[in-house]
C-alpha cells in the first residue's frame, strides 16, 4: 500500500480530496513493484509564493511553477519507502485548466501523475524521454478515465 501525505499550504479552496490524491498515486505507481512499493509520498499543495521562493531556489527558475519533484534518495546501506515529495502550486493548476479548457480535476490528476513519474526517474527534457513520459502518462490517466491531456481537443 501507498502511503500519501497531503499538506495544505494554500488559501485556495479548490483542490482534490486526499482521497483523490491518494486514487492518483496508487493509480502512477501500479505499473512499478518495485520502485512504488510502500511508496510514501508527499504532496504540498501551496500558493504563488512558496512555489516561486522554491523555483527559484532549487531550479534557478523566476516565478511559480505547477509543479515541482523533489525524489527522496536515501543515505547508503538506509532502507526508506520515501519516494520524495511533490510541490504543487494550486492557483496556478485552476489558472492552466481554465486556460487550457480542461475539467480542473482532472488536471489535478495529470499533474499528480506527472511528477509522479519524476519521483520514479523520469523527465521530458530529450524528446525521446517526454514522448516515453506522455505515453505513461496516458496509460495511466486512461485508467483514471481521463482524456490524453496532450490530444488537440484536450489540450490549448
Amino acid at each position: 500500500m501507498n502511503y500519501l501525505e497531503l499538506q495544505i499550504a494554500t488559501e485556495s479552496t479548490d483542490y482534490p480530496s486526499e482521497e483523490q490524491f491518494q486514487q492518483w498515486l496508487d493509480a502512477a505507481l501500479s505499473g512499478f513493484e518495485e520502485e512504488g512499493a510502500d511508496a510514501e509520498v508527499v504532496i504540498r499543495l501551496v500558493d504563488d509564493a512558496e512555489s516561486a521562493e522554491l523555483n527559484q531556489q532549487y531550479r534557478h527558475k523566476e516565478g511559480a511553477t505547477n509543479i515541482l519533484s523533489f525524489p527522496f534518495e536515501a543515505p547508503q546501506g538506509m532502507e526508506l519507502d520515501l519516494l520524495g515529495d511533490l510541490v504543487i502550486c494550486a492557483p496556478i493548476i485552476a489558472k492552466e485548466a481554465l486556460e487550457q479548457n480542461k475539467q480542473t480535476l482532472h488536471h489535478w490528476a495529470h499533474i499528480t501523475v506527472h511528477g509522479v513519474l519524476h519521483l520514479l526517474g523520469y523527465d521530458h527534457i530529450e524528446d525521446q524521454d517526454a514522448e516515453q513520459m506522455e505515453a505513461l502518462e496516458i496509460e495511466i490517466l486512461n485508467t483514471l478515465n481521463i482524456a490524453n491531456p496532450y490530444l488537440e481537443e484536450n489540450a490549448p
